[in-house]
């Protein structure tokens, strides 16, 4: 049966990646300066599935307002709250009158990789598959859900263990037939309270169903903490092209892939690509190193930066260290005062200022 619907979670607190998380959802952080839960959304309409089920957190009204019905993507959205986080597969169980039984792609919104979904589905349909998951070989497999493999087979799968029997995690894209649904009501919560997508896979094992795999032979991310952001949007900036609709003067240096947006203005500055810059920004006598992302109405004087993302409307300002792996959110500003500097680092929150002396 062709998967007809697709289940994305962008519920949680993202505690992890306070305090941006504290004013928005963390799947609306961008990520070269597209919200993050775009790219799920993106990859699973270009895979030709149309009905989408956003599970969300109640706290936050902010993913319809951004999103919509779905119709500019050319899907249709339904946006499903989740009263609390209780675990990935209690998050199934409330989206099962959405999903209506049918067989699905289960997607966790703050996964990036490159190439899409197309090919997992394909191989979940070849091998007739009762649960098809995706796997990563990881530095930190402890982190995450592990599979035990013997003879490219998955045997068994723990959350987060102690000790992991391979050096794979399960990472946030699943493909399920009906069978999932009698897994997620059989299984009890873990000791942290949840109910576990992992302990369901393991259900599924234990009762004979088919449990298949495909390992991503690109790259992946979750995007859990700081740095996980901050490494996602580099790779995903190694994919910007060339484009200058904004204005750069004649004492300026754009090297590299450098995305310059309609309304930016550059003067007097160096910027080495991959850069992506959203609109209206200004950035003068300043230096912009790879692997940054600018967002819209954003002002850079005076100052240098590199490998950090700056959200709308942030400023730096006369700065004179070199700002690195840094996130700036919503309308933040770093000035400088008088006095000797020395060097930081940043994850700053919306509407916050930092003087730095």
């Amino acid at each position: 049966m062709k998967l007809r619907k697709a289940l994305i979670t962008a519920g949680g607190k993202g505690t992890r990646l306070r305090p941006i998380t504290y004013v928005h959802n963390k799947h609306l952080i961008p990520l070269v300066n597209k919200p993050m839960l775009q790219y799920a959304i993106e990859y699973v309409a270009s895979a030709g599935i149309k009905e989408i089920g956003i599970i969300t957190n109640p706290d936050f009204e902010d993913l319809e307002k951004a999103f919509g019905n779905g119709k500019m993507f050319g899907v249709r959205l339904t946006y499903i709250p989740q009263e609390a986080p209780l675990g990935l597969a209690h998050a199934v169980i409330t989206g099962e009158s959405f999903l209506k039984g049918e067989p699905f792609v289960y997607y966790l919104g703050d996964n990036i990789l490159r190439g899409g979904i197309q090919q997992f589905l394909n191989a979940f349909h070849e091998n007739k598959s009762d649960c098809h998951l995706v796997l990563s070989k990881v530095r930190d497999p402890q982190r995450f859900g592990v599979p035990q493999i013997v003879d490219k087979r998955i045997i068994s799968i723990e959350e987060k263990p102690e000790k992991p029997k391979s050096d794979y995690a399960v990472t946030g894209i699943y493909l399920y037939n009906e069978s999932i649904y009698e897994a997620v009501h059989a299984i009890q919560p873990s000791p942290r309270g949840e109910l576990e997508i992992s302990d369901a896979h393991q259900y599924l094992i234990e009762h004979n169903r088919k449990v298949t795999y495909s390992e991503i032979t690109g790259w992946w991310k979750d995007t859990g903490k700081p740095e996980d952001l901050l490494e996602a949007n580099r790779m995903l900036l190694q994919d910007v092209q060339n484009h200058h609709s904004g204005y750069s003067d004649d004492k300026s240096v754009l090297a590299g892939q450098v995305f310059l947006s309609e309304g930016s203005v550059v003067e007097n500055s160096i910027i080495r690509g991959p850069v992506h810059i959203g609109k209206n920004c200004r950035i003068l006598n300043s230096y912009l190193g790879p692997y940054t992302c600018i967002g819209n109405g954003c002002e850079i004087l005076n100052s240098e930066i590199e490998y950090s993302i700056l959200m709308d409307d942030a400023a730096i300002r006369d700065v004179d260290i070199r700002i690195e792996s840094s996130i700036l959110g919503k309308s933040a500003v770093i000035r400088k005062t008088e006095g000797i500097p020395a060097n930081h680092r940043f994850i700053i929150g919306d509407q916050s200022q930092v003087q730095i002396r």
